[in-house]
């Protein structure tokens, strides 16, 4: 398994903080492969091996461990002297009030505490209060495309390699099979557990069928402006009528469960967040295999949903940007800094060409504006700066 650096040195300086360390990322995207990694690093640093003590949750030798309490007294029990521990719980929303014990190790033990969940709202509800301001979260998502050529020791990755990508996606244990049959079913199967295990059981959906079809809608249509009436008109059109609430209820369980991300719009001469017509990304391009019902996915927008992966891989905040006449697509801020990007599979002809570059003709700043495609020439021009996407995607 390759090292997963990007995320790692971010995570680096907070080893021995007493910051509870959060990594939150779809099931199966890699979280337990990352927290082994981290504890060799501690081991290779001169941690002894008696000082760390992992839990995962999944596994059945802690299937008794169901709440705060009963964990309380396994970690008391693996606790031999006041020597600094480090702690790590593996996919930790299986113990309940998980979060009293928690607070408890970091408010009267020497430790460092790492956690991972399937659920983008881990730290949620009243409990959550217990932990406010005394955490730190990372997103972990799939293989990103160089991690993925990393993966298959392909040095110099060609546009056969991306496109094999966006087909099917980053997720680890793909890359281990043979076969797009073999890797269908996979991607097949995580589905279905995360539908049936991280949505309906926890939360107790009942319809499965119209989480079903809400999913395809959104796997059919990645990278596109999502709007409520449009898929409603589409439940209408296979005889399903749905409500508004009902409709964001469960796109709301569907975003938790961290199978696609949502790109909120953002104001870029107003400088705010907006709350409708948002964006809807898949957190594993791959997922768009398993619903498709005939349709064939359009390049352009796969290639915009792997390039929004990767920002939010390398830790920017990614926001749609609306202008006065369209949109932007992406606002990224990181550390004070802002940028912008377009993206497009193919500069193909001059009207391409002045669409891309011409959304930033209204955007009065000097902030870097960037135009991402598969173009081997390069386009600059008027302080916009192209970009092979190639280039963007395997660079340091």
């Amino acid at each position: 398994m390759i090292k997963r650096e990007n995320i790692l040195k971010r995570i680096r300086p907070f080893y021995d903080n007493e910051l509870i360390k959060v990594l939150v990322g779809l099931r199966r995207s890699g979280k337990s492969v990352l927290l082994h990694q981290i504890m060799d690093e501690l081991l290779q640093a001169g941690v002894e091996k008696e000082q760390i003590i992992y839990m995962n949750f999944e596994d059945f030798q802690y299937s008794s461990i169901t709440n705060a309490q009963r964990l309380y007294e396994y970690i008391c029990d693996r606790r031999q002297n006041e020597r600094r521990y480090y702690l790590f719980f593996d996919e930790i929303q299986m113990v309940s009030e998980f979060e009293r014990v928690i607070n408890s190790f970091r408010a009267t033990w020497d430790v460092s505490i790492f956690i991972t969940g399937s659920n983008s709202k881990l730290l949620s509800g009243e409990l959550a209060t217990l932990l406010s301001g005394r955490y730190v979260t990372f997103r972990v998502m799939p293989f990103s495309f160089k991690e993925a050529c990393e993966m298959k020791r392909i040095d110099s990755p060609d546009e056969n390699d991306l496109t094999e990508y966006m087909n099917w996606g980053g997720m680890p244990q793909r890359f281990s099979m043979q076969g797009e049959s073999e890797i269908r079913t996979f991607l097949q199967d995580l589905y279905n557990s995360v539908v049936l295990r991280d949505i309906v059981q926890r939360t107790g959906s009942k319809d499965v069928d119209l989480l079903n079809r809400i999913m395809e809608y959104l796997m059919a249509n990645p990278s596109q402006t999502f709007s409520s009436q449009g898929i409603l008109k589409y439940f209408k059109s296979v005889d399903r009528n749905v409500s508004t609430q009902t409709l964001y209820n469960y796109l709301d369980h569907i975003q938790t469960s961290l199978i696609v991300s949502k790109a909120q719009r953002y104001d870029i001469r107003g400088r705010k967040i907006l709350t409708t017509l948002d964006k809807y990304y898949l957190t594993d391009p791959g997922l768009g295999r398993i619903h498709n019902s005939g349709f064939k996915l359009e390049m352009g927008a796969l290639l915009e949903n792997v390039i929004y992966n990767e920002l939010l891989a390398r830790g920017y905040e990614v926001y749609v940007g609306k202008i006065p006449r369209g949109e932007v697509d992406f606002v990224t801020l990181k550390d004070g800094k802002k940028e912008y990007y377009q993206v497009a599979y193919y500069l193909y002809d001059q009207k391409v060409i002045d669409r891309e570059f011409g959304a930033y003709s209204n955007i009065q700043d000097n902030y870097p504006k960037y135009v991402i495609s598969m173009d081997k020439l390069d386009f600059s021009r008027e302080g916009i700066i192209h970009l092979n996407a190639l280039k963007f995607l395997t660079e340091q």
